[in-house]
Formats: C-alpha cells, structure tokens, sequence
C-alpha cells in the first residue's frame, strides 16, 4: 500500500511538473529593445518587467490560454494572445503612440517594480466599485497598516486616516505629483475635495518614507493619487447612490475623446449630502472638476481645475465614556467637576448612548472651499529622456462657527465691559467665527534619463503658503458699542518650502540592482500676529533636511522579488506645534525618522503573497505628554527616543476562476522609551509628574487585517465580502487600560451587477451593506485627566461608528 502511495504520489508530481511552463520573450519598441517594459498577465496576479536586453521570462505557469497586456511610457499599449503548451518564446513590438500619455505626470514620484519600498496601488475599478459617497480614507482601508475613522459615522463629512499608526499630519499626499498636504497643519482633508475618487485613475500608497515627493516629509507613509488619464473615446456617465441616514450621491461626468488627434475636454459634477450617524452630524457636500488637454506625439499640456465646497456640522466632540456606558453618576460628575453645565449634562443624559452630540446651536458648522489650479507640461526628447513641469495655484478660504456662553468679553476677547443702565456687563453669550484663508502656489519638476542599466530622476519642487488666520464675533447679547463682525484677533503664516532630490537606479547584474534617492530641502516659516487667546505669537523658523534613501533589489527568478532599504526623513513642528508651546518652556524641535525596510513578493498566475519587515526609529517625536502652556493649552513636546517595529503580510489567491481571496495583516510594537506623563492638578493648580518607563504610542494597534473574498459566479455578477479588524488601542501614550479603543471587527458586503442595453454602453446596479453584523465599536477618541479633592478623573470623547446600515447605486455609462 505504501508503494502504490509513493508511486501514486510520483504519477502527480510528475503531472504537475509537465503542466508547468514557460513563457519568455523580448519586448521591442520601434524594433529596439525596451528595458523597464511592463508584461502582465490579464485576470492574474503575475506581472512581470523586462531587463536591461529587453527580455523577460515567466515561469511555473500553466498550461492554457493567455492574454499579455505589454506597455512602456510612449508607446500603444498592446494585447497578445497567446495558447500555452509548452515552453514558448516571443516577440513583442510596440508602436510608437500617436501622442504621449497623461503616466509620465506621475513617473517620478511613483515607486515602480524594482523601487526598495513597501507599497500598494489601487486601481480606478478598484475605487469605483466602492465609490458610493464615502470619503477617500474609506476606499483605501483594504490596504496593509491603513486604518479609517469618521466623526459623523458613516464615512461622509470629516474622515481621519492612519498608517502604521502615524497621524494624517504625518502622511505626505500628492495630486499627479503636485502637494496637497496642508502646509502648516501638514494634514490632508479630503472633505474639501468631495468625490474626487471619481476624477482618479488609481491610487498609490506607500507605506514608511517611500521615495522622495514634494510637499511635508512622509513620517508614516505617502499617498500619491493620478487624476483621470487620456481616454481617446467620447464618454458620459451618471452615478447615483442613496442610502443610510439620507445619504444621496450624484455625479455627473463627461469626455471628448480624442479631438482632431490632439484635444480633450473632461468635466465632473458631484453632490453628496448626508445627515450622518451622529446626532446633526449633517454634510453638504459639492464639487466639480474641469480636465483640458493637448497631447502630441512627443509633448502633453494639460490643465486640472477642481473645487470643493463642504459644508459640515461639526460633530468633533465625540460621545464621553460615561454616556456610551450609560453611567448616570459618571455623567452627574461632569456637571459636579464644571466641565459642563447643568443645561449640558441634561442634554447629555436625555440624548441616546451611541448618537450624541455636543453641540445643538443651530449653525455650528464648518465651511469652507477650495480652488486648486493645476497646469502640466511633460515632453519627451527621446524615448530614453523626458522632463515633467508642473504649475499650481490653490485658494482656501472657511471659517467654522462657534455658540459660546458666558464668555469673559475683555479677558478672552479685547471687548471693553459694556454698561448697561448702571450695571457694567463683564460676561455674555455670543457667536464667533474663526477663518482660514490662505493661497498656496508653486512649481514642481522632474528630468528622468532611463536607458540600459541607468534609471536617472533629478527633480524638485518650490511651493508658497501664506494663510491669514483671524476671528470675528458675529453676534453677542451684549456687545456694547462694538461694531458688528469685530475682529478680535489676526495672524499669519507663511511658509516657503524648497526641495531638490536625485534618484539613481542602477542594474549592477541581470538580477541584482541598486537604488539611492537624495533629497534636500530648505524651509523658512514666519509666524506673525495675534492667536485667538490674545498672544502674540510672532517667531521665524528656519530648517536645513538632508533625507537621503539607500536600496537594494534583488530579483532571484522572475516572480520572486527581494529587497532591503535604509531611508531617512526629517520633519520640521507644524503650526500649533508653535503656537501652542509655553514660550517660557520647552520649544519644539524637528523630528527625524530612520526606517529600515526588508521585503519579500512572490507571484504565479493564481498566487501571490509578500512580507515587510520594518523598523521605524524615532528622534524627538513630537507627542502629547499632558503638558500645558502658559495658559492652560495642551501642548506637544519632543520624546527622545520611540520606534514603531513590525511585520507586513499580504497574499491573493485566485482559488476558482470565480473565487478570489485576498488578505494583509500587520503585527507591530510602537514604543516611546522613557515615557513622562503630566496630570493637572485642580486643587493646587499645578501638575503631576509619573515617570511611566516604556509605553505604547497612542492609536498604535499591535494588529490589523484586512480581507477580501470576491465571488463572481457569473461575468456580469459579483460578491465581495470586504472585512476590517483592527486591535486595541491606547487613546493616550499611558498604556493605561482604562483609556481604550476595543478591538473591532467589521464585515460589508457588496453586490455589483452589470448590463448592457441598446441605449447605454454598462449599466451597473450597486448594493453595499456595511457594518453587516451590526458591530458596536468606536474607531477614534481623546482624553483629558485630571485631579479634582485627590482623586482622579478624565474627561473623554468616543467616536461611535453606524452600525448596519446600506448604500444603493447605479451607474449609467454611455
């Protein structure tokens, strides 16, 4: 029996052995050979690129049929069919395209199949398919380390983002290469460009320093997003949504096509409007976006404009833990401790547990528009030289308003006491609006020489922001003789940033390359004027950052990829890292970053799985200790050293010709060495000191995962079943159990079906469950601590997410 076993077991190994097959060729363009050309194989995992002799090999696959999508930057993409069954050889020759396409805008801030950094990228079918009136943050939380929360709930209205646990303010983002990361906050809002998923061709995210880009330093990760390539077809499309909560989606897109060999015109209008999970947690939402383009054979002139207008109600208060715990004494406290008053905590304990809202003044909303100017010009000199230049303009302009009772008019507003009759009134209840309004402009480049072994960029970006900053108060019961809309402070801020970088990427041998990226970059900050607590908080900065990257590629066979990289990134304190400091204290100083990288990927046409390794050390971060200014303002202070360590996990398999599983995971350890936490003290007015030792950085999870199962039974029919998990979290940097996000786990699931008519080209019917097991879970918080007759208190804010709860749409394209 164990003969026939063994032999039985020979017979399949044999018969797996003799399925397998090569496939190997050269990739030509014009009739020379193409180095860097992109070989994938339709409907698989395995792609491939080619070498410096033009060639490529792709083994272990399959007998069958196959279909080769072959591409390289100025040359027609082209479709091979090819029938496998043995070992095969061929030839691909491209033509030369009739006119350059919209990919070099991206070239040189993208990662490409042999860059040393740990990255994903999402398609335009990828964003579509979940493009339902969510926010950008909530079509990328399948990616590995990349965690999305929302304040109103359900992902419309103001959404916040994490990777590998490093805050918004710490992930540089780029249009087709261009900033958008706000310069002083260094944060990215995707409220204030609504539905601009629907104007994208794909996103990349990468995940630690990554490569060099213009705008703030990339502290957690980059996300680099190309707006929609040329399409030489006319096309329209209408997209409508509704679901949960009133949600309504809208958009209305159209294109040209190619006109006379040389022009487009593309325009997309979008509305999404909400009343969000959360108690008045509404959303107006608006934008519109205009693409114009002249494209020859060597040369490509386009222009973006886009704007957004958003409209929110601010629900950033979050629900106190008291409230979500239904404990009626705790909330009694808040009105015993002054945090609130007795109108207050009456509202808090009459409103439900899970929707809470704060704020009830009728117009406490944010506001604010955006008008970005983008204008591109790519040329390429030879099919070995091109130059990308990049132009750009941005107008920001807002305010968000504010009910605020019982306010000191002279000490918190310069408003002299007015009399009324014979009383002098020192206190009122009044209505204010802080505005931001600012423009931000310059320019970017790129000169990328690729031919042979030798991949060569030399680029660089200089950008302006200059942001006024000031405060009216609209209406107050007594105001006096002041005129209406009084002013009660101004400042500015204007920031010059500066940078210039150089990549080289060298094949030393057929499988071995190497990889260096040099970035230098010079920043002067001048803060002037007045903030909103009467300060004057006139300073200038000045920086000087060397961030240099090293790398290593290593391709053993044609579907397995090794690498290893070293990269450094320096970060200069946003504003109210200033603004806020004690200027009799501690000032902040820049932060440095040095991230070690170790990958794996592996790839057959049914299977690929990969591994990251990394280490992100940190000198100075910047972090909240429970510090206060001089005033009584929380402040962020430098730690010396912390680290975030883990391990990066993906794999896909194609299990059935209809069944596919992909999944990622991510184990970590975020560390702060030395930890010093600083509680106020009530009774004395001062604060406590506890020297904690090592503690885990706050909204850090140890894990995270993400899966995907995709069904589709028939070609015009699928399931995706998407799920969430993400670990505990600490809300503060104490590691204390009492200040927590529990761990959650959250399933959608989405239904896509497609049909043609005679009228339209695809009409795609849309159903999206999320949060399918309705699960309880807040994905957000703050926390403040103090002591009040020697015992301990906090003061908290959760961020409860919807529970179940549906979308519908329909796509109609013609």
């Amino acid at each position: 029996m164990k003969k026939f076993s063994f032999l039985l077991l020979l017979q399949v190994l044999a018969v797996v052995s003799f399925a397998q097959v090569k496939l190997s060729g050269v990739v030509l363009g014009d009739g020379e050979p193409l180095a860097g050309a992109s070989i994938v194989i339709d409907n698989t995992f395995y792609g491939v690129s080619t070498d410096g002799s033009g060639s490529f090999e792709m083994k272990n696959l399959k007998t069958g049929d196959y279909t080769l999508k072959v591409s390289f930057i100025g040359f027609e993409t082209k479709e091979v069919e090819v029938s496998l069954q043995t070992n095969k050889k061929i030839e691909v020759n491209l033509a030369p395209g009739s006119v350059l396409t919209d990919e070099v805008l991206i070239s040189a801030t993208r990662a490409g199949v042999k860059t040393p950094v740990a990255y994903s990228n999402v398609s335009k079918e990828q964003l579509e398919s979940q493009n339902l009136g969510q926010d950008i943050p909530y079509l990328l939380q399948l990616t590995p380390s990349f965690v999305a929360t929302s304040d109103a709930g359900a992902g419309v209205g103001y959404t916040n983002f994490r990777i590998r646990g490093t805050d918004l303010n710490r992930i540089n983002v780029t249009i087709d290469g261009i900033p958008i990361s706000e310069s002083e906050s260094h944060g990215t809002w995707f409220v204030d460009i609504p539905d601009l998923a629907s104007s994208l061709e794909n996103v990349q995210v990468q995940r630690g320093v990554g490569t060099s880009a213009n705008g703030a330093a990339a502290f957690g990760g980059s996300i680099d997003l190309q707006t929609n390539t040329l399409n030489k077809k006319p096309s329209a499309e209408y997209r409508t949504s509704v679901g949960s909560f009133n949600t309504f989606k809208n958009t209305v897109s159209a294109g040209t096509g190619l006109l006379d060999g040389k022009f487009t015109f593309d325009v997309r209008l979008s509305k999404v409007k909400s009343d969000g999970f959360i108690d008045r947690a509404s959303s107006d939402l608006k934008s519109f976006f205009v693409s114009g383009g002249y494209y020859t054979k060597k040369s490509v002139l386009k222009i973006n404009v886009f704007s957004g207008l958003e409209e929110t109600y601010q629900s950033w208060w979050g629900v106190p833990s008291v409230r979500l715990n239904n404990d009626m004494a705790g909330m009694q406290e808040y009105e015993d401790n002054w945090l609130f008053t007795h109108e207050e905590t009456q509202h808090m304990i009459n409103s439900d547990s899970r929707t809470y809202n704060y704020y009830t003044y009728d117009n406490q909303i944010d506001h604010y528009q955006q008008d970005y100017y983008h204008l591109h010009f790519s040329h390429q000199f030879n099919e070995f030289l091109h130059l990308n230049t990049g132009l750009h303009y941005r107008r920001g302009r807002g305010y968000y308003e504010n009910y605020k009772a019982d306010q000191d008019l002279k000490e918190k507003y310069n408003i002299q006491y007015p009399v009324v009759g014979n009383d002098t009134i020192k206190s009122s209840d009044l209505v204010n609006r802080k505005w931001l309004d600012n423009d931000f402009y310059g320019g970017v480049f790129a000169l990328n020489h690729k031919k042979d072994r030798v991949d060569f960029t030399l680029g660089g970006g200089w950008n302006t922001y200059d942001g006024d900053h000031f405060g009216n108060v609209i209406w107050a019961q007594y105001l006096g003789n002041v005129a209406p809309n009084y002013e009660w402070y101004r400042g500015n801020g204007l920031k010059k940033d500066f940078n210039i970088y150089a990549k080289f990427s060298y094949q030393l041998a057929k499988k071995l390359n190497v990889y260096t990226d040099l970035q230098y970059r010079n920043i002067n900050y001048k803060i002037t004027g007045i903030h909103d607590d009467l300060r004057d908080i006139s300073q200038e900065h000045d920086y000087n950052f060397f961030n240099p990257k090293l790398g290593i590629f290593y391709q053993p066979s044609d579907n397995q990829k090794l690498y290893a990289s070293f990269a450094v990134a320096n970060r200069e304190p946003n504003r109210d890292n200033f603004v806020d400091a004690d200027p009799n204290g501690k000032q902040p100083v820049h932060e440095t970053l040095h991230d070690w990288e170790i990958g794996y990927n592996y790839q057959s046409s049914n299977f690929t799985a990969g591994a990251n390794l990394y280490y992100m050390n940190y000198k100075d971060q910047l972090v909240l200790t429970g510090e206060i200014n001089d005033v009584g303002g929380v402040i962020m202070l430098n730690v010396d050293k912390s680290y975030r360590a883990g391990l990066e996990l993906q794999a896909g398999w194609k299990i059935l010709r209809s069944l596919q599983w992909n999944a990622n995971a991510t184990f970590s350890k975020n560390k702060i060495k030395d930890f010093s936490e600083f509680v106020d003290d009530w009774d004395t007015g001062e604060q406590q000191a506890f020297d904690l030792g090592t503690t885990d950085l706050a909204f850090s999870p140890n894990f995270t995962g993400n899966s995907q199962i995709l069904f589709t039974p028939a070609e015009n029919l699928s399931f995706s079943l998407l799920s969430n998990y993400v670990g505990k979290q600490y809300i503060d940097n104490t590691s204390n159990n009492d200040r927590v996000l529990d761990a959650y786990f959250v399933n959608n699931l989405k239904i896509d079906y497609r049909l043609t008519t005679g009228f339209f080209d695809e009409i795609v019917l849309h159903c999206m469950v999320n949060n399918l097991f309705n699960e309880k879970y807040e994905s957000n918080a703050w926390v403040y601590s103090y002591f009040l007759g020697g015992e301990r208190y906090k003061q908290d804010g959760y961020f409860p997410q919807a529970g179940t709860h549906f979308m519908f749409g329909v796509d109609f394209k013609f």
